[in-house]
């Protein structure tokens, strides 16, 4: 049965099921047997009860001291024989005063005495030496200002016959039952199970290249419909990040060969001119910036992938978040006064959270840079730093021509530009922003964008407060 059934679901529901109704229908069969039993043996007992004392009415003493029979009529005759009963009468002493025919000499058994008030004692179960089953009760009777012990039984043959045919049905009908809801069980378990053999053939045929694929689910609202549903999402999320993969190795791919490009053809035209030290320095100083250009790259690139594997570590402690602010602030004056800008941050000096110093500043960098880049010469570059709703909050202002609508949700995504040309030109490769999503997320933080085509566009930073301030939690920036 185990190699037949057993290696599939629907073989191993089917025996299992199969075994637990065979084990549930035989406790019901012995059951119903021991109380079918019990019942034959509670009337067994009534109807002995009855019985002796019909015979009770029916005894007496002849003139010379025998038991005697005796019909309605008063005349003595054999009625226990056409009764079927086994009757004996003793004495209190243990002598035995009488014996019927049908029981050919044969004893009911030791003389038990009655307990203290008790004239009557529980019928119970005896074997007689030739093996017939009978049940025996006993009882005290006074009969002609004497005191008598009747025992009388009756055989449990017929009891056990029924009993037996009883048990002989149930013998028979319960494994054709087990048999036929087996059968119907492994149809049905055939029947449901048949989606979860459908969503396996097609699942096999998903792979790499056909991720778009998705399983079938007829009926959502159930196990294998949210299994399926389950299953489709996991598909999406694996063919979002292949495609995002692909992007980016296409991305990261053109991101290296430009610069690479540039250094080539720089390095093809000053061999091309004639030896002038003028010429070659400015060929020089044009390869200089390119390299610099791929090295920020390739170190944005590495920053992104060792984020990506987990192996980047957090080192924490307790920073000034306004301070650090203006720390990021400074790196980028030298910029902004090339474009006449001015940088301003304010805010709340209490502020402080638990975060890696260095990667914090990362983040806050790369959004300043994008201000400065973004924004008009003459233009004001605002930081403004408070707390609101329980959260740190650093907010960083532009003066810029803001970002529509339709690109608001996408300048988070890695190598995405509005302007890819203008982006290029200014040495942005569309890593700064994914790269200040994931520091923010590591602190268990968020970032989002609030633009405003008129007057730029704000990138606000939420940072869980340091515990030590929860006292600044009310506060409002």
């Amino acid at each position: 049965m185990k190699t037949l059934l057993g290696k599939t679901l629907r073989g191993r529901l089917t025996i299992l099921y199969g075994v637990l109704l065979a084990a549930a229908l035989a406790m019901y069969a012995a059951g119903s047997a021991l109380y079918f039993l019990h019942d034959l043996t509670k009337q067994l007992d009534a109807s002995l009860d009855r019985d002796v004392e019909t015979v009770e009415g029916i005894l007496s003493f002849s003139s010379d001291g025998r038991i005697l029979l005796s019909t309605h009529e008063g005349e003595a005759g054999g009625d226990e024989s056409n009764r079927g009963y086994l009757l004996e009468v003793w004495s209190p002493e243990g002598q035995l005063l009488y014996r019927s025919a049908q029981l050919a000499g044969l004893s009911l058994g030791p003389l038990r005495q009655f307990q203290q008030g008790h004239g009557r004692q529980k019928p119970q179960s005896y074997r007689l030496p030739d093996g017939e089953r009978v049940r025996l009760t006993s009882r005290l009777h006074h009969m002609q200002g004497r005191e008598v012990v009747v025992r009388l039984a009756v055989s449990e043959e017929p009891l056990w016959d029924e009993f037996w045919d009883m048990v002989s049905v149930l013998g028979l009908g319960l494994p054709v039952i087990v048999i036929l809801i087996g059968i119907t069980g492994y149809v049905v378990a055939g029947r449901a199970i048949k989606p979860v053999n459908d969503m396996a053939q097609r699942a096999s045929r998903i792979s790499a290249e056909h991720l778009s694929e998705r399983l079938q689910t007829p009926n959502p609202d159930d196990e294998l419909g949210r299994l399926g549903a389950a299953f489709n999402q996991t598909l999406a999320r694996l063919e979002s990040s292949f495609e995002q993969l692909r992007r980016f190795t296409a991305d990261a791919s053109h991101e290296l060969r430009t610069p690479l490009t540039a250094i080539r053809s720089v390095g093809e035209v000053a061999l091309q001119s004639p030896g002038n030290a003028a010429i070659y320095r400015d060929a020089i100083g044009s390869m200089l910036e390119e390299v610099d250009r791929l090295t920020r790259l390739v170190e944005s690139l590495l920053t992104i992938s060792r984020a990506d594997a987990g192996h980047i570590q957090l080192q924490k402690s307790s920073i000034d978040l306004l301070d650090l602010a203006q720390e990021s602030a400074a790196l980028l004056d030298v910029l902004a006064e090339e474009k006449n800008q001015t940088i301003a941050v304010t805010g709340d000096a209490a502020v402080t959270v638990s975060a890696d110093r260095l990667i914090l500043r990362q983040a806050l960098i790369n959004l300043i840079d994008n201000a400065v880049k973004y924004s008009p010469p003459g233009g004001r570059i605002r930081v403004h730093v408070h707390v609101t709703d329980g959260n740190a909050v650093v907010e960083v202002l532009d003066s810029g021509p803001g970002i529509p609508s339709e690109h608001a949700e996408k300048v988070f995504e890695r190598f995405y530009r509005i302007d890819k040309a203008r982006s290029r030109a200014e040495g942005g490769a569309g890593l700064g922003l994914s790269i200040v999503q994931w520091a923010v997320s590591a602190h268990g933080g968020t970032v989002e964008l609030k633009q405003d085509t008129e007057s730029g566009c704000a990138f606000v930073i939420h940072l869980p407060l340091e515990p030590s301030d929860r006292r600044l939690q009310k506060k409002e920036g």
